[in-house]
């Protein structure tokens, strides 16, 4: 059971549990495509994997990871992926379905009568206030150098708002007093990065005299700020952003994801500029895909986020499409994403603005078709990657040439689509001037140096094969957990004893305890209540994955199903102690033993029987 905070009342956290769409809360930072029977699948947010392993079954309210064993409903996930406590995720649902929540008032460890909020909770509010706060400050007089920077960049008064743009006013501590004022303590407004201390010991406002963009994570919830200098008098950094704090990670985080995210999933690309206005202009031009990283280089967690709602996968290949000014540091900056670029299994792009123009600057002076052409007219980026590194060699010597396809070669070994390397040995041989032999040669020990992937890896990422008798008891739970109402009595009927694998015994007595499948309904309450009841978390992670693994059945599940499965389950039972019985009979002399052999006789013809019987029941197998 989880640590329950707060003694929020056991029947609101079933009501939260039942009203939350497990679809909705995991489709805010995954894609889910159809996996059949009625289930979904996308990229697991817990792991990196390249085919997915993520499973949700929207009709029980829940999912399970066969690549990494995490697994629950609604309330487990937000705790897992955004680090949230126990009642700050029972919160958050219970707001967004509308539930008001009731909280126990007496009893053991209870000194008040209703919680704080979580501080997670406190942290996104102080942001949403202060949000509307800044908003609220562009109109004003002292705004005039904010409202010029946009309009100077081709963004008027429905932009600003679209976006959230705001201004923080030449005051030390406008925000500060105004937010103190609504309840917020001087703790929360530093930990939020909204505020910091003042040596007098007051607080004083983080951002000064800056136009301010809102930074917002997947779900839309305000998170940070980037503010950027407009006054040359202003001493401070170009760009300033909100530092780390317990909801903002900048190494997470890409500005626009809030506004891009059902785009990139519709379209199946991702185009990654370098600023706030950059992102506004894609959007405006047409391209609703655009996000930016937010002070930090783009790297492994922003390709984490962007590969789930790729749904970048073996099967589903998507398109990251990377916009760097063509000057040296874009070049540079390229070819570190080239590097990264691996982490895709989805094609990689790179879009060059002519004249070393971003996209902002471009649509400025050249119209919104210019942006749309600039990103039509990508390249792989692994070609980039090549005409770079052999730029930097003199070709007409010997020397040069080699030393470049020593520098090329390990590009091509990268390359994840194993049918191109050939194609592109060949190309980088007739880029070289060279034959082919010793650029293929080159780039095979590159390929053998790089080497593939562990060996302990490809052995944990197999399944190994379930036996029969394994699988039928994987069935007969998966019954249980899924269709309570209809697995009912006959499921209960049948113990622990019946299940020959120890992990999946305990599963069952965990059923058991949690009052039989017969006293259920289903859903997220009644498997998370079988949870509760495992004695270890491999039965926990145990019940998550049978509560969303498909049974074996083409259709809706029927009475039939039921008593096919659990008749086999019982019959695999007694072939177990036929087996054992007839090796004791065997062991026997039955002139010496004549009792005890006759006793075991009559016994294990009694079984033989029951065995037939079960067989004829079970006819048509699973």
């Amino acid at each position: 059971m989880y640590a329950v905070a707060g003694r929020v009342k056991d029947e609101d956290i079933a009501l939260v549990r039942d009203r939350s769409s497990i679809v909705d809360v995991i489709s805010e930072t995954v894609t889910l495509r159809s996996a059949g029977g009625g289930n979904l699948k996308g990229l697991c947010p817990f792991h990196d994997e390249k085919t997915p392993s993520f499973n949700v079954s929207p009709a029980r309210n829940v999912y399970f990871c066969h690549g990494c064993g995490q697994g629950g409903d609604a309330i487990k996930f937000l705790m897992d992926a955004e680090h949230l406590s126990f009642i700050e995720s029972v919160e958050r649902l219970a707001s967004k379905a509308g539930i008001q929540l009731r909280y126990d008032t007496d009893g053991p460890g209870v000194s008040a009568p209703r919680p704080q909020t979580g501080q997670r909770q406190r942290l996104l509010a102080a942001h949403a206030d202060a949000t509307a706060f800044y908003r609220d400050q562009l109109g004003s007089p002292g705004a005039r150098k904010a409202r010029e920077f946009l309009a100077q960049r081709g963004f008027g008064r429905d932009a600003a708002e679209k976006y959230g743009c705001g201004f923080a006013p030449d005051s030390w501590d406008a925000l500060s007093k105004h937010l103190r004022l609504k309840g917020y303590t001087a703790e929360e407004l530093t930990a939020a990065g909204l505020s910091k201390p003042a040596r007098s010991g007051s607080l004083i406002d983080r951002f000064r005299r800056r136009l301010l963009w809102p930074i917002r994570d997947l779900s839309g919830d305000v998170i940070g700020f980037g503010a950027r200098k407009l006054f040359d008098d202003d001493d401070g950094p170009k760009y300033l952003n909100t530092p780390e704090t317990p909801i903002y990670k900048k190494s997470h985080v890409l500005y626009g994801i809030d506004h891009a995210k059902r785009e990139i999933a519709k379209r199946g690309r991702a185009v990654i500029v370098e600023g706030y206005t950059d992102v506004m202009a894609c959007h405006e031009a047409g391209e609703p895909t655009a996000v930016a990283t937010c002070g930090t280089a783009f790297g492994l967690d922003h390709i984490q986020v962007l590969r789930r709602l790729l749904m970048d996968s073996d099967s589903f290949t998507g398109e990251i499409i990377y916009t760097f000014d063509g000057d040296a540091a874009g070049q540079k900056a390229a070819l570190r994403a080239f590097e990264e670029d691996q982490r895709f299994v989805g094609r990689t792009f790179i879009a060059v603005s002519p004249d070393n123009m971003d996209p902002c600057e471009l649509r400025l002076a050249k119209g919104d078709l210019a942006v749309r052409d600039m990103i039509a007219g990508r390249e792989p980026l692994v070609d980039f990657a090549l005409r770079q590194t052999l730029s930097k060699y003199d070709l007409d010597s010997v020397e040069g040439r080699v030393e470049a396809m020593r520098r090329a070669a390990p590009l091509v070994a990268k390359i994840k689509d194993r049918e191109k390397r050939p194609e592109y040995a060949r190309k980088l041989a007739g880029d070289l001037g060279m034959d082919l032999e010793p650029v293929q040669r080159a780039v095979n020990n590159a390929l053998r140096a790089s080497s593939a992937e562990p060996q302990q890896q490809r052995a944990a990422s197999a399944s190994p094969a379930d036996s029969p008798q394994r699988m039928v008891e994987r069935e007969a739970l998966k019954l249980a957990l899924q269709e309570p109402v209809l697995a009912g009595p006959m499921f209960d009927a049948l113990g622990p004893e019946n299940y020959a694998d120890p992990v999946l015994a305990s599963v069952r007595e965990a059923v058991s305890e949690a009052g039989g499948a017969q006293a259920a309904t289903g859903g997220a309450v009644w498997i998370e209540k079988v949870r509760d009841c495992c004695a270890d978390m491999g039965g926990q992670m145990l019940v998550s994955e049978l509560a969303v693994e498909p049974l074996y059945v083409d259709g809706p599940v029927d009475p039939r199903y039921v008593q096919v499965t659990l008749a086999r389950l019982q019959g695999a039972a007694l072939t177990t102690r036929i087996r054992d019985l007839k090796s004791k009979v065997q062991r026997l002399n039955p002139v010496a033993h004549k009792d005890q052999y006759l006793a075991l006789a009559g016994e294990l013809f009694s079984l033989e029987q029951q065995a037939r019987a079960l067989r004829d029941q079970a006819a048509g197998g699973l």
